[in-house]
């Protein structure tokens, strides 16, 4: 299918796009940055057109949705929502380092599917349960949701190197990372997007479950886990506003939130069974 090869050409371009981040981390070449920055939108435009085929192609086979239904179609619409969230932080706060950690996440969200035989791209007609317009409102609020955590957990990664150096060396240490203060901000925005995003879609989908199954909440083992992963970020909200928490550990608060949603999306899937487990 089309689709599948467009979602291939993006995944390279934001492969490509990490290796211009990386020259330009290193060298701090206004030309590489151009470069990466250059191949991240195109990478993140192609990606839009792969999913724009795709919703095409599903009413051609005479099922028509919009392709968030299955682990395939929401890896690759995660890959796009991280990189439209980090494109939009470049433009307003100019950071361009950051593209380094984040773009490879970007390029990991299509290859895992992309490259793993295990994982069909096949287009199959709707379960039941996903035949409902909730589904656009849900995974859609809680994959940016996703998407701001992921920003934020890159930036998290970038933090503790940076603070690594600067207590060796001193706050004005040379080295090729923003200073640690720039990055504690940009986390906590990050996170500070995602939190609502993540509060609607919980919302939805509690919506969508009494729509689907006549119950607002059944703790099922993806809601539970929704539910955790949503206490881990109020966590580090309310650290940061009551506590005064700042640094290194919110930066290791934010890498556990992140781990929550890894596992919320992949490892209930994989590993424990409920409503949810025909995502997989």
């Amino acid at each position: 299918m089309i689709n599948d090869k467009l979602f291939g050409i993006a995944m390279i371009l934001y492969l490509l796009a990490t290796f211009g981040y990386v020259v330009y981390l290193v060298h701090r070449s206004k030309v590489t940055g151009w470069i990466g920055t250059g191949l991240a939108l195109t990478g993140w435009l192609v990606n839009t057109a792969a999913i724009a085929v795709r919703w095409i192609e599903s009413h051609q086979a005479g099922y028509g949705y919009i392709p968030l239904s299955n682990m395939y179609e929401s890896m690759v619409f995660f890959s796009w929502s991280i990189m439209l969230i980090y494109l939009v932080f470049e433009r307003v706060y100019g950071y361009r380092a950051i593209g380094a950690f984040v773009a490879p996440l970007g390029f990991l969200g299509i290859a895992v599917v992309s490259l793993n035989p295990a994982i069909s791209a096949e287009i199959q007609p709707l379960v039941p349960a996903l035949q409902s317009n909730w589904l656009t409102a849900h995974v859609v609020t809680c994959f940016f949701g996703y998407a701001a955590f992921a920003v934020g957990f890159a930036v998290s990664i970038m933090y503790l190197f940076r603070h690594r150096t600067e207590t060796r060396l001193g706050k004005d240490a040379p080295g090729i990372l923003p200073p640690a203060k720039v990055l504690d901000d940009l986390a906590y925005k990050s996170v500070a997007v995602g939190f609502p995003l993540l509060t609607l879609g919980i919302l939805t989908g509690a919506a969508w479950a009494n729509y689907a199954w006549g119950t607002y909440w059944s703790w099922d083992p993806k809601e539970t886990w929704s539910l955790i992963t949503w206490f881990v970020y109020a966590a580090y909200l309310h650290a940061r506003f009551t506590a005064g928490w700042r640094g290194v550990r919110l930066a290791w608060l934010s890498v556990v939130g992140f781990g929550c949603v890894i596992f919320t999306y992949w490892g209930v899937n994989f590993v424990l069974s409920g409503l949810h487990s025909y995502a997989g």
